[in-house]
């Protein structure tokens, strides 16, 4: 089981590409095989033993809290980190640090579709992410990240992409100002700002760790691949 007792889950974006479906439901409250692809990351969380989850919303934010509750029908705790407009994975998370009440915590990008057991994580003492890495796919074929052994490295071949699932220590906030710069948005309170350059910055001094999925994830980008991921879905459950 799990050491991880909290998770935060990304749900406060657009999802442009998805429209018109995004319009009236949120991306992560599309169905699946018969859930909605956040339930299918609720239950999985809970299986692997994480108690509590926060999600970020904004974009259609009131959808969420009638569709998933308290959490309870899962086996979790779920409380909501509303954002007037979209703060972008790093400016998210640092708004919801006071709800994560945790040094350590998953982070799960709550539009995707991923089997992986999340009982599978675990941070070394001195590393600031863990991240799930999966092979390219056709509509990302130059990757995110080098895996060289456990390590993960923003330069070097092959590269892999990042499956938007980690496992992240709150300390790769600290000093985010000096990474980020000064800017409109990083002035803005709360402040809006991506996760990409902490961990850029924190590969460089080697404190991100990488773990291979060659399991099933699916980026659900468009309503092509919505479709023909839930095809998939119903036919193997």
């Amino acid at each position: 089981m799990s050491t991880v007792e909290v998770a935060f889950l990304l749900a406060a974006g657009r999802g442009e590409r998805m429209r018109p479906l995004t319009d009236v439901t949120p991306k992560p409250l599309l169905p699946v095989g018969g859930k909605r692809l956040i339930e299918w990351h609720l239950d999985a969380l809970a299986k692997a033993g994480v108690g509590r989850v926060v999600i970020n919303t904004a974009h259609l934010a009131e959808c969420f809290e009638p569709a998933l509750g308290d959490g309870a029908r899962y086996g979790l705790s779920i409380r909501y980190s509303r954002e007037a407009e979209r703060l972008e994975t790093g400016g998210g998370l640092l708004n919801a640090l006071p709800l994560l009440e945790a040094q350590r915590f998953l982070l799960v990008n709550g539009d995707v579709f991923c089997d992986v057991d999340y009982a599978r994580f675990a941070l070394a003492p001195n590393d600031l992410a863990q991240l799930l890495m999966v092979d390219n796919p056709p509509q990302h074929p130059r990757g995110d990240f080098h895996l060289d052994g456990a390590r993960l490295r923003s330069e070097g071949e092959p590269r892999l992409t990042y499956a938007g699932i980690g496992l992240f220590d709150a300390r790769l906030l600290d000093g985010w100002r000096s990474v980020i710069g000064e800017s409109e948005d990083s002035r803005r309170s709360p402040p809006r700002f991506g996760l990409a350059p902490l961990l850029r910055a924190a590969m460089g001094v080697d404190r991100i760790a990488g773990l291979k999925h060659t399991g099933t994830w699916e980026d659900v980008g468009t309503p092509e691949r919505l479709a023909a991921l839930d095809a998939r879905v119903r036919v193997s459950s």
